[in-house]
């Protein structure tokens, strides 16, 4: 079945409920005031893990600086696309990436990024799963005028997600994983995120014509 008609996961009412990341950051900033997080599990451990996300997301918005090498690389993108993130407020990893992400598709008018709750989207979730497993921050690239899959990020970068694997068979709990997760997080500052997202800017932006030269 090629790309073309294969049946499409993410549909115009997915995008038109999506949230941008300011409002992404809003409604975090709410529910906290109540003492609650995305979803519908308000357990004060994930309440916890939102206050601390909502600081990394800050500090990321500071922290993550493009590289020359990916502003060389965005001036060259040609195709329209839409970014959809799927993310939940008490995931680190989102938290973490987030911001460089948006970094990027700012740098770009012909990105834009639109964010899904994965619980309430498990129909846009499942089809996207990690060894079978709802990670996320999961991205999916869409071509915006034909919704088209370009393809697809996440749910971190490799050298993370190497830690976690490794961090599982070495059977660490979460706190001493998570401390060694964010701490790669917090010296990487979004350049190896950036790194990834090169040769991937790359495949997803070249032009229709050129596409169809390929076939």
């Amino acid at each position: 079945m090629t790309s073309e008609n294969k049946p499409k996961v993410i549909t115009p009412a997915h995008l038109q409920q999506a949230l941008n990341y300011s409002d992404y950051v809003t409604l975090t900033e709410q529910l906290l005031a109540e003492n609650k997080t995305t979803g519908t599990n308000h357990a004060e451990d994930l309440v916890e893990y939102t206050r601390m996300n909502l600081h990394r997301m800050r500090r990321g918005e500071k922290s993550a600086v493009l590289t020359d090498e990916m502003l060389e690389t965005l001036k060259n993108v040609e195709r329209k696309m839409v970014w959809v993130v799927l993310t939940e407020a008490w995931c680190g990893d989102a938290a973490q990436n987030l911001p460089g992400i948006i970094k990027i598709a700012e740098a770009s008018q012909l990105i834009e990024v639109k964010l899904l709750l994965r619980d309430e989207n498990l129909d846009v979730m499942d089809a996207y799963l990690t060894n079978g497993g709802r990670s996320i921050p999961r991205l999916i690239a869409l071509d915006a005028e034909t919704l088209e899959e370009l393809g697809t990020w996440g749910p971190r970068p490799e050298p993370a997600q190497q830690l976690v694997l490794e961090a599982k068979e070495q059977k660490l709990d979460f706190k001493e994983m998570a401390e060694k997760l964010h701490g790669w997080y917090g010296k990487d500052r979004s350049r190896t995120l950036q790194q990834e997202f090169i040769p991937l800017l790359k495949a997803w932006a070249i032009a229709d014509e050129t596409l169809a030269e390929r076939k």
